[in-house]
């Protein structure tokens, strides 16, 4: 059964300094596992066979819709539900009830995708889904700088990232097993999310609040901090840097089916399905996210120092945006995509492990995080608004990923501003 913490009020906001175990790694790997199988199996396959199923004739319209309502309710999810993580009061902790409500929704919110009978409802269940997800992120990304000392941040990190790909990878592999039975897909995405939150349920060791340390709630406070974060010049460079990084690489990947058919006439050359290609660059990009976060976590942490790695990295995804610009054939798609995977897998656990040591204020780590991750979630906004003109007006896919380049190394660029962080 799991045992409530009450330790004082200190021990959930001050800086932690004894390593966390294997056990508790685990649980937070197995949650980020769940909430990426639960997202990426529906988004890569299911939801697209919904659509059909509704009205084959519209499918990319509906599957836009529904795509753009839940990304919405991500961007204000993701900081509102830490927000509410940082000052929650259970005896159990202040995170670990955020994973179990937001999994229970989630799960629910899936199940019931299974028998949705038209657009509007499953518009709505896919925004419950976002939102219980978004709740589960945002207190697991924030359990890490509250439980994990900084010396072993950048391996956690790499491991949390590990997760995340893992997650991506079994949701296509869900999607794969069940051909096409939608309603099975979404329960086994739904069984997923649930076990993925069993490890960390009974492992949490969440330091639990005392109300008494919480000033009364001012909403006109609450709405200001998410902005708040802003004055401190090294997290709005943390931000500027991590959008512009994560434009770059949507636009590397948001055409890519389009780039191997058109671009790269992959079926002419080699007789693959554009189809068939993507899943190979994927699968390559995957192998190679989870060995370089692995890797290069741990490797920052033994450095104690985090920029060079962040820019190096930026600066790999630049190169492979390059190779794809410059080697469009089914040889250089595989080289940029292997590259690619190099450089993000290291950025995913560098980067993170460099913003948790920049947060301003320890009793928000929450919802700090949460106005991070809006600049994981806005390019999948802006890459789109950006990437059309250049494919359609501005030089085709040369200057797309040419321009993709650029946009990742003025991130790398931006790092250096970082002063908080060596």
């Amino acid at each position: 059964m799991m045992q409530p913490n009450l330790p004082s009020a200190g021990a959930a906001f001050e800086e932690p300094q004894i390593r966390v175990r294997p056990a508790w790694i685990t649980g937070v790997i197995l949650v980020n596992l769940g909430i990426n199988a639960a997202f990426y199996g529906p988004l890569q396959v299911l939801m697209g066979l919904q659509a059909e199923h509704f009205d084959p004739g519209q499918k990319e319209a509906i599957l836009a819709l529904v795509t753009g309502c839940g990304a919405a309710v991500s961007l204000v999810a993701n900081p509102i539900f830490g927000a509410f993580s940082d000052r929650t009061t259970s005896r159990f902790g202040r995170r670990v009830p955020w994973v179990v409500l937001g999994a229970v929704l989630g799960a629910a919110a899936l199940f019931a995708l299974a028998g949705a009978p038209n657009v509007a409802v499953m518009t709505i269940l896919w925004c419950l889904v976002q939102a219980g997800c978004n709740a589960m992120y945002a207190a697991i990304t924030a359990a890490i700088p509250d439980r994990v000392p900084v010396p072993q941040r950048g391996k956690v990190g790499g491991l949390a990232a590990m997760g995340q790909t893992v997650g991506i990878l079994l949701g296509a592999v869900i999607a794969a097993v069940v051909s096409g039975n939608i309603a099975m897909g979404y329960i086994f995405c739904a069984i997923a999310l649930l076990a993925g939150v069993v490890l960390y349920l009974f492992k949490s060791d969440d330091a639990a609040l005392d109300p008494a340390a919480l000033e009364p709630q001012d909403w006109g406070a609450f709405f200001a901090g998410f902005v708040r974060p802003f004055r401190h010049a090294d997290f709005t460079w943390a931000w500027i840097t991590r959008l512009l990084v994560n434009v770059g690489n949507h636009m590397i990947t948001l055409y890519l089916l389009f780039f191997l058919k058109d671009g790269v006439k992959v079926q002419d050359h080699t007789g693959l399905t554009p189809e068939f290609g993507v899943l190979v660059l994927t699968g390559l990009y995957a192998v190679f996210v989870i060995i370089t976060s692995v890797l290069a976590g741990p490797i920052s942490d033994r450095l104690g120092r985090r920029k060079p790695l962040v820019i190096a990295s930026s600066a790999i995804i630049a190169l492979a945006s390059l190779i794809l610009a410059f080697a469009p054939t089914w040889i250089g798609a595989i080289i940029g995509a292997s590259v690619l995977g190099i450089g993000f897998g290291a950025y995913l656990a560098v980067d993170f492990a460099l913003i948790t040591q920049i947060l301003p204020d320890a009793s928000a780590r929450g919802k700090d995080l949460g106005v991070i991750n809006i600049a994981n979630s806005l390019p999948q906004v802006i890459a789109p608004a950006l990437a059309w003109p250049f494919v359609t007006f501005w030089g085709g896919y040369v200057s797309l990923y040419i321009a993709a380049a650029v946009i990742g190394l003025l991130g790398a660029v931006f790092v250096v501003k970082i002063k908080g962080a060596r």
